[in-house]
């Protein structure tokens, strides 16, 4: 039924346009065009001269034939180019792929086929990997070298071998500084396509949209607490689920790109106290290494840093430690199909109070939802029927929103199962708390059933790292005639610890029922992804032969 308010009131040029992060970096470059946005070592790039690049890899790329619905992969650190491809890439309406720098050669190959890659941009850091994905792979892209000047003398291993058509500055420079670049015909259209971990079977490759992707970078500015003109330093991959989409919300507030190839920590401290760094991101393995590192490799900064952290919770031992240190740290939740973290830790002043248990049960709680995510719910995943929000039914954490992907490329199966019911199924399993803060408890395929009863390895590992001498930890089941299944720990010390297996055992017993307690200690080191996540499947294939 139409109302006055919708007779001859309609969207036109004028009132409505597609919802895209491209403009920001026109806005920043118009607005500040003297504001160093990247620094890379000895370079330093204004906000004019990274517009001006930008357009010159999107004239490129279109003069090569690139268009809407292409995919232009790239292999890249957390370089400029990186940073460019962010902002070129979209500008012809291409999609821009984010290799995982750390893949093996068969999955590079799947992804590049499975996405159609029209063109690759390789690091010299990557060149052999991708030759040999290259060797497997069956499409045939235009490959460009990027030959980094900042390389830096102090490497982990030389560069690769060039295995491009062309050199990476040699192609921007074929583009035409005046390009009149595209806004998207529609904010549904595909802006880049990211691939999950695929720890059983092929990855899948996640879409991500104009729209979500300026939301995001608009909520990124308030959940990361950032005002105009800050310094953000690249600890977090770019290539993982498109930075959060931080290259676009940088632009957004006119921020410093602070470019960091490798995380070590002299490189980071040296950037904190030299640069002003405000913000950065990563998993937990960064706070440690900081806090771990030698004392010559520290150096003082005088700003508050922002540490944005979306994996397990740290340990109340980590947030004091990182807190004694100068570092603020907000605890996100999210997955890739969300663009990255779409749950925040919203903090309450009036926590700081409560004893170090219950401040401790506090910041163990994942949260509530970002601003630009519509819903976020703990549901039966069979009856979609929402859970009693008492902090103990367990059900399947379930997000609703322009936040959440388009789908996934060519695997209608999986999208139509991953939005059964009009929610995003996440696979992990959680409560929701009477303040309507939702708590992960495990992941469907990590909870650990013995005997009937189930078992959260979160909360074991909770209990684990309680523990002095616990540097890092994962729990997972161990097949057991008796019991079906039993929890077994697989722990990493802190340097110059020493503790044994019956000491570990009793600590956890001290804390949890005794039929949740691991049955045996692993004392090794825990594989872990890229990003800092650990690879728990790859510990569950350990566990039966323990």
């Amino acid at each position: 039924m139409s109302t006055p308010y919708e007779t001859g009131l309609d969207k036109n040029p004028a009132n409505h346009q597609p919802l895209t992060p491209l403009t920001f970096l026109e806005r920043a470059a118009k607005t500040f065009p003297d504001q160093v946005a990247i620094i890379h070592g000895s370079s330093r790039t204004n906000y004019a001269q990274f517009w001006q690049r930008a357009l010159k890899l999107a004239s490129a790329l279109a003069k090569r034939g690139i268009g809407k619905g292409d995919t232009v992969s790239v292999m890249l650190s957390n370089t400029p180019p990186m940073l460019e491809a962010h902002f070129g890439v979209p500008m012809v309406k291409a999609v821009l792929h984010s290799l995982n720098t750390r893949l093996d050669a068969a999955v590079i190959a799947f992804q590049l086929d499975h996405a159609d890659a029209k063109i690759l941009i390789v690091d010299r850091e990557f060149s052999g990997i991708v030759a040999a994905a290259l060797e497997l792979a069956t499409v045939k892209p235009l490959v460009i070298d990027f030959d980094d000047p900042e390389y830096g003398a102090d490497a982990p291993y030389p560069k690769g071998e060039r295995i491009g058509d062309l050199d990476y500055e040699e192609f921007v420079a074929t583009g035409d500084d005046d390009f009149a670049w595209s806004m998207p015909d529609d904010e549904w259209d595909a802006i880049a396509l990211n691939y999950t971990s695929g720890t059983t079977g092929n990855p899948k490759g996640v879409v991500y949209h104009h729209r979500g992707a300026a939301l995001m970078a608009y909520t990124n500015t308030i959940h990361a607490g950032m005002g105009r003109n800050p310094v953000y330093l690249w600890t977090l991959p770019m290539f993982h689920c498109n930075g959060w989409c931080f290259p676009w919300t940088l632009a957004l507030t006119a921020g410093v790109h602070v470019c960091l190839r490798w995380v070590r920590p002299r490189a980071i401290y040296d950037a904190l106290a030299d640069h002003g760094v405000t913000h950065l991101c990563g998993a937990p393995i960064v706070m440690s290494a900081l806090l771990n590192a030698p004392a010559l490799e520290k150096r003082e900064f005088l700003q508050t840093v922002t540490f944005n952290t979306a994996a397990a919770p740290p340990p109340e031992s980590v947030l004091a430690g990182m807190a004694d240190a100068g570092f603020k740290v907000t605890h996100l939740y999210g997955l890739t199909e969300t663009y990255g973290p779409a749950v925040v830790n919203e903090w309450h002043d009036g926590w700081d109070d409560l004893d170090a248990n219950a401040r401790a049960a506090k910041k163990a709680r994942q949260g509530v939802r970002y601003a630009a995510l519509e819903s976020l719910t703990v549901r039966d995943p069979e009856t979609m029927e929402p859970t009693p929000a008492d902090g103990t039914t367990i059900g399947e954490v379930m997000f609703r929103g322009n936040i959440v992907m388009k789908g996934y490329l060519n695997n209608k199966a999986a999208t139509d199962e991953a939005f059964a019911g009009g929610w995003f199924h996440s696979g992990d399993l959680g409560v929701m708390h009477p303040d309507g803060y939702i708590q992960l408890k495990d992941r469907s395929k990590d909870i650990i059933i013995s005997g009937g009863e189930n078992i959260s390895s979160i909360e074991v590992e909770d209990a684990l790292y309680k523990h002095p001498a616990v540097v890092s930890c994962a729990v997972v089941a161990r097949p057991d005639e008796k019991w079906g299944e039993t929890p077994v720990a697989f722990v990493e010390l802190r340097a110059g610890s020493t503790v044994t297996q019956e000491e570990i055992i009793d600590h956890c017993r001290s804390l949890l029922a005794r039929f949740k307690c691991p049955r045996k200690i692993v004392f090794t080191e825990i594989p872990k992804t890229s990003t800092g996540k650990i690879q728990k499947f790859r510990l569950r294939d350990l566990a039966k032969e323990v």
